[in-house]
């Protein structure tokens, strides 16, 4: 899917907007035959004057339902009952065309699914009720653009009034199959079907008729949501009705986010969009000013310093500078809503400066990549809050991107013999490995089976990338290098590249990761991965240049050169779109099954490759090496020994998928034991050892959470690290208030029946909640908790370490690793 789409603006756009060419548009006849006289304007003349519309369709089409939508809503805004009954038979329903009918109708449609399974659904009628009369339409249309505009469809029109014993019939079916054989559609439905709905078959062919704008077109260019966006949006405005200040949206490069954010800020005044390139930032202009062409938008970067302008497009590296975060520039609550593009990295210093800086209603975070960038926890900052996700398998398996074709190709570079720390190949060894003719050879050869007419080849660095530039034009090959710094024969500017790849003036590009983000050229037609890759951000945003749906672009071509570098093995799980514990998965040494791929993809691997898979899987690290090699990246990447906090946002997520089950490894079940273990405790951290105060802070490291109530509780002990050991009624009260004001916090609050009003809560309330964990803890851990008349109490023998800054620190460092790990564990299960 183009982030260019087809429509919108705040104007109504009814059927009225519709020009049919060559049309016969007689009302008063009962019959509609597709042969120049259509369905479409027949019900929406019947819409606008009915007191009741009840509809029986086989499917809905996303393309069908924005014809009616609008003359819909314009009715439903006076009352009138609007059912709808749909099947789901063959996933013909497009789930995009029911998030669009709950979004537009909201509590004044009665939307449902037939529900007799085995039983085909196959009605397509339209039944009108007036004041003193009706009409019923039969026939074979069902809510699809061809369907209501241009196929050839035989509906006929029963009057109540000149047969009302055929009209009762139709409407008693209905309402026997409406009342009792159906289900409603809500939102857990919704998301439910959304989540397993895969594009069929037959939409090769139905598609290429919807996407047939020949025969009708409308008055004026508009652009409007589409697709994922249609349901993106509906689980925006949802979550801000919850009361969420801030989201994250996972979706596949290709589905359009920046047109996204645009429809999605349209209620807000001021906006601004952060994004960490000035191509991305122009696009983004583009994009807003095509939804509300009569915005003020300004940039603030390195040349530009505007500001009071409805839409700010501003580069992170200016705006993230403290120097501009101040009142002279900008005042903390001075953007309604803060839109930060390539969310993962927003974890980056500037990007940081920014997001503690502002106070806007709301942040959306975007991101085609969220696992972990430069080992920073994306989905934190956004409080593991993920509004809407459709990864690249969920992407391709509904048609929004089209399949890819990948083959692994053996390549005989020997990685072992490169030097290799903190995570990374030695840039210039890599260089002299890979920069060789016979390596290049291999590459040009197999880029030649695929008569490629524009290809994107990633290369490991800037000297890689003009080597590869070189050997191509000297075999034939228009190319070029697109890379910073220093031009010679073989690069060109990024703009004049890209342009003359579109015009055919160029056969590839090669680049480093200048590619990665901010590129729309959906005709590339071959991706060339031609560097080790082991991050799944930039694998998956290397494979989505590719991806991008263009004309009769059936597939893209991605062709990976695999030696035995690190992390190897996981390439297949990548492929898969399964992140979760690839590592573990690939220790197991079995690659994923055909069905894990996405739908009509193919996957082929070289025997050679794997065979270096199945030798990485013999020669893994023992499991607690491996964790005490991450410790200490960790360690030196934040040039402090981490806490448990740091360690659990920071390390590498297959590592923890491996421990966290796994009691005797899990380094988080006693973070104090394991620093001593590894010889990292200060001497008065080993003070605590064997003490009432160690037990104590690994009781709370250990203790069971189905909702955060423990949280707010222990932080009324903390007293921002005054040390408390009893702690009354006022104190309990003003704690749980504090720590529920934080909309992240509330979610659990929001979901459950007996606390969704908690806004609205007194003392009394927070008090009864509190009671849960209360007696939680006098339960399971009798020795540090007590009951004293109207107190909750701590241990009088940790009384001598409440002073303790060791203690002090540990005891509110598990407070803030188990919120952050409520946050992704609470996230974990709803994906389940």
């Amino acid at each position: 899917m183009l982030d260019k789409v087809d429509i919108v603006t705040k104007d109504i756009i009814t059927s009225d907007s519709i020009q049919f060419k060559g049309a016969m548009l007689d009302y008063d006849s009962n019959c509609s035959t597709g042969d120049k006289d259509y369905l479409l304007p027949k019900l929406a003349a019947s819409l606008r004057k009915a007191k009741t519309i009840d509809m029986a369709v086989g499917f809905l089409m996303e393309s069908g339902v924005k014809l009616l939508i609008n003359d819909l809503k314009l009715v439903a805004q006076s009352g009138v009952r609007i059912r709808i009954l749909t099947g789901n038979y063959l996933n013909i329903t497009q789930p995009q065309a029911l998030y669009l009918v709950k979004e537009a109708l909201g509590d004044k449609v009665d939307l449902r699914f037939y529900n007799i399974k085995n039983k085909s659904f196959h009605p397509k009628s339209y039944i009108f009720e007036y004041e003193g009369d009706g009409d019923v339409f039969i026939g074979s249309s069902n809510m699809s653009n061809s369907a209501l505009t241009s196929g050839i469809e035989w509906n006929y029109r029963i009057n109540k009034n000149k047969n009302l014993e055929d009209f009762t019939y139709f409407k008693n079916v209905f309402e026997d199959l409406f009342l009792n054989h159906s289900i409603i559609i809500d939102d857990a439905e919704l998301r439910r079907y959304s989540s397993v709905w895969k594009r069929p078959k037959i939409f090769n062919t139905l598609e290429e008729v919807e996407d047939n704008k020949e025969e009708y077109g409308l008055v004026i260019p508009l652009y409007e949501p589409r697709g994922a966006q249609i349901e993106a949006l509906y689980e925006l405005r949802k979550c801000r009705e919850d009361g969420l200040d801030k989201g994250l949206v996972v979706a596949a490069t290709g589905i359009g986010k920046t047109y996204l954010a645009a429809f999605d800020s349209l209620d807000f005044n001021t906006i601004l969009f952060v994004a960490h390139r000035e191509e991305i930032l122009n696009q983004a202009e583009v994009s807003f000013k095509n939804i509300r062409p009569n915005i003020k938008t300004g940039f603030f970067n390195g040349g530009n310093k505007d500001s009071n302008k409805e839409v700010l497009f501003a580069t992170v590296q200016t705006l993230g500078q403290k120097q501009y975060l101040c009142d002279e520039y900008f005042k903390k609550d001075a953007f309604d809503y803060i839109i930060i593009d390539e969310f993962h990295h927003a974890a980056a210093g500037n990007y940081s400066n920014i997001l503690e800086y502002f106070t806007p209603k709301f942040l959306l975070g975007l991101t085609a990549t969220p696992e972990r960038l430069d080992n920073k926890d994306v989905f934190a900052l956004c409080d593991y809050n993920i509004v809407y996700e459709v990864r690249l398998k969920g992407a391709i398996d509904k048609g929004w991107l089209v399949p890819f074709r990948y083959y692994g190709v053996f390549d005989e570079t020997d990685y072992t013999k490169i030097s290799f720390k903190n995570g990374k190949y030695d840039e210039t060894e890599l260089e002299k490995a890979l920069m060789i003719n016979k390596r290049s050879n291999l590459i040009l050869k197999h880029y030649e089976k695929y008569n490629s007419k524009r290809a994107l080849g990633f290369c490991s660095s800037r000297r890689h990338a003009l080597y590869m530039s070189k050997y191509f034009n000297e075999n034939g090959i228009k190319a070029c290098a697109v890379i910073s710094g220093e031009q010679n024969e073989f690069s060109m500017e990024r703009r004049v590249a890209v342009d003359k790849l579109k015009t055919g003036k160029l056969n590839i590009i090669f680049s480093v990761d200048m590619f990665n983000e901010g590129l729309d050229i959906p005709q590339i037609d071959i991706i060339l991965l031609l560097r080790p890759t082991e991050s799944p951000t930039i694998f998956l945003q290397q494979l989505g240049r590719g991806l991008r749906k263009y004309k009769d672009k059936k597939y893209v071509n991605v062709l990976d050169f695999i030696g035995n570098y690190k992390k190897a093995n996981l390439i297949p799980f990548f492929l898969s779109g399964n992140l979760k514990d690839t590592a573990g998965k690939a220790k197991l040494g079995r690659l994923p099954k055909e069905e894990e791929y996405p739908d009509d993809c193919i996957v082929d691997f070289d025997f050679q490759v794997i065979d270096i898979f199945k030798k990485m899987m013999i020669e893994q690290k023992n499991i607690f090496d491996l964790v005490v090699e991450d410790f200490n990246r960790i360690k030196e990447d934040l040039k402090t020994r981490p806490s448990r906090f740091q360690m659990y946002t920071y390390m590498d997520d297959d590592l923890y998928n491996v421990i966290r089950s796994r009691g005797e490894l899990n380094i988080f079940n006693d973070y104090l034991g394991f620093l001593n273990k590894i010889n990292e405790v200060s001497e008065g951290e080993k003070m605590l050892l064997n003490t009432k105060a160690y037990g104590f802070l690994n009781t709370i490291e250990k203790t069971t959470m189905t909702k955060t109530y423990k949280m707010p509780l222990l932080l009324a002990f903390y007293n921002d690290g005054n040390i408390d050991l009893k702690i009354d009624e006022e104190t309990i009260f003003k704690s749980f208030r504090e720590f529920y004001d934080k909309p992240s916090n509330s979610v659990d609050l929001l979901r459950h029946k007996s606390t969704k009003e908690y806004k609205d809560f007194e003392k009394k309330d927070y008090l009864r909640i509190a009671e849960n964990p209360i007696k939680a803890f006098l339960n399971s851990a009798e020795d540090f908790f007590y009951r004293d008349e109207s107190y909750f109490c701590l241990n009088d023998e940790l009384g001598q370490f409440i002073k303790n800054p060791e203690f002090i620190t540990h005891f509110k460092d598990i407070i803030d690793y188990r919120t952050r790990r409520f946050y992704k564990e609470r996230l974990e299960k709803l994906e389940k």
